[in-house]
C-alpha cells in the first residue's frame, strides 16, 4: 500500500505507456524525401533504357544513318568507286536525275505499282480475311497456303515465275493444253502486259502478309459488338460496313504504309525476272533498277549515290506526309507520358 501511494505520477504515466516528448523525437527516423527517391528511380530507368537500346542504336547508326550520309557525300562528286572522290560536281548529279526522262519514267512506274498494290491487294486481303475469319473446314490449311508465298525467297519466286512466263514456258503450254491457245502472250516482254504481270506476281507474293495482318485486326474486335448488331437486326454487310471496317481501319492504314514504302523501293523481283535491260523496254523498271544501271554498272558511283539519296528523300517525304495525315490519329495516345 505504501509503495502504491508513494509512486510518482510521472513514473506512473510512463509505466502506463504514455510517451514522452523526448522518446517520440528519438523514435521518429528521418525518411528520405519522395522527390529524391523519384529522381533516383528516373535516373535508374534512363540508365536501363540506355543500356538496352545502345546496341540497336549503334547498329542503326552504322548500317542506316552512316550509309545515307556517305551516299549524300559521294552524290556531290563524279566518282568511279575507288580512291578518294576529287571531281566535285555539286548539285549537278541531282539536276541530271530530275531532268532525265528515264528517271521520270521509272518514277512513274513506281507510282503505278504503289497505286495498283493498294487497289488490288487491299480489297482482296480484306475479303480473304473475312472469309478465313469464319468457322470453315480447313481454314488453317488455307491460311498456311496463302502465307507460304510471302516467306519464300524473292530469288526463288522470281526465278520460278520467269521460267513459267516465258514464251515457251508452263503458262502458255497450259493455255494450249486446255484449249485457250488464243490467250498465249509474251507475258514478260510485251509493254502492254509486263506491268500487269509484275502486279500479279507481287500480289501473289505479298497477299499473305496482308491477310495475316487483317486477320489479327479482325480477331482484336470484340464479339459482343457483332452480337449486339445482330440482335438489333443488322445484316451481314451492314455489320461489316458499320463495325468491321471502321475498327479495322488502324490495321489497314499500317498495312498501306508498309505497302507504299515497299513499292517505292521495289528491286529484287524486277531485277530477277526482267533484269536491268528488259525491264526498261517492258515498262517495269523502277528507281532501284535505274540506280543500279546508271550507278554501279555505268561506273559512276557518285551518280548512283545521288539516285539513292533521291529515293531516300522521296520515301521519307511520303512517310512523313502519310504519318501526319493518316497515322497521326492511330499513334495519338499510343505513347503516353510515364514517370521516366
Amino acid at each position: 500500500m505504501s509503495n502504491t501511494l508513494g509512486t510518482d505520477p510521472a513514473d506512473s504515466r510512463q509505466s502506463q505507456g504514455t510517451p514522452r516528448v523526448g522518446d517520440a523525437a528519438e523514435s521518429a527516423s528521418p525518411a528520405p524525401p519522395r522527390a529524391a527517391a523519384r529522381r533516383r528511380s528516373r535516373a535508374k530507368t534512363r540508365l536501363e533504357i540506355a543500356a538496352l537500346s545502345a546496341p540497336a542504336l549503334v547498329l542503326f547508326l552504322t548500317f542506316v544513318i552512316f550509309p545515307v550520309v556517305l551516299a549524300a557525300y559521294y552524290g556531290f562528286y563524279r566518282w568511279k568507286g575507288y580512291g578518294e572522290p576529287t571531281d566535285w560536281v555539286g548539285l549537278n548529279n541531282y539536276k541530271l536525275i530530275l531532268g532525265d526522262p528515264a528517271f521520270q519514267d521509272v518514277l512513274q512506274h513506281n507510282g503505278l505499282i504503289l497505286v495498283l498494290s493498294l487497289l488490288i491487294q487491299g480489297p482482296l486481303a480484306i475479303a480473304l480475311a473475312l472469309l478465313l475469319n469464319q468457322r470453315i473446314r480447313g481454314r488453317s490449311v488455307i491460311r498456311v497456303l496463302i502465307f507460304v508465298p510471302y516467306i519464300i525467297s524473292e530469288v526463288i519466286v522470281g526465278t520460278g515465275w520467269s521460267l513459267m512466263l516465258q514464251s515457251n514456258g508452263a503458262v502458255n503450254d497450259l493455255l494450249r493444253q486446255i484449249g485457250l491457245g488464243a490467250l498465249e502472250a509474251d507475258w514478260l516482254s510485251d509493254p502492254d502486259l509486263a506491268l500487269w504481270t509484275l502486279m500479279a506476281i507481287i500480289s501473289w507474293k505479298y497477299i499473305g502478309f496482308a491477310v495475316i495482318l487483317m486477320l489479327a485486326g479482325l480477331q482484336s474486335i470484340p464479339d459482343e459488338l457483332f452480337e449486339a448488331a445482330q440482335i438489333d437486326g443488322a445484316s451481314y454487310w451492314q455489320i461489316q460496313r458499320r463495325i468491321t471496317l471502321p475498327l479495322l481501319g488502324p490495321t489497314i492504314r499500317i498495312w498501306a504504309f508498309l505497302s507504299i514504302i515497299g513499292s517505292l523501293q521495289l528491286f529484287d523481283l524486277v531485277y530477277i525476272i526482267w533484269g536491268q535491260y528488259v525491264s526498261g523496254t517492258a515498262g517495269t523498271s523502277t528507281m532501284a533498277i535505274y540506280m543500279l544501271a546508271q550507278g554501279r554498272n555505268a561506273g559512276n558511283y557518285g551518280y548512283g549515290s545521288a539516285v539513292a539519296v533521291v529515293m531516300f528523300l522521296i520515301s521519307l517525304i511520303v512517310a512523313l506526309i502519310y504519318q501526319r495525315f493518316l497515322l497521326r490519329r492511330d499513334l495519338r495516345g499510343a505513347v503516353t507520358e510515364g514517370t521516366v
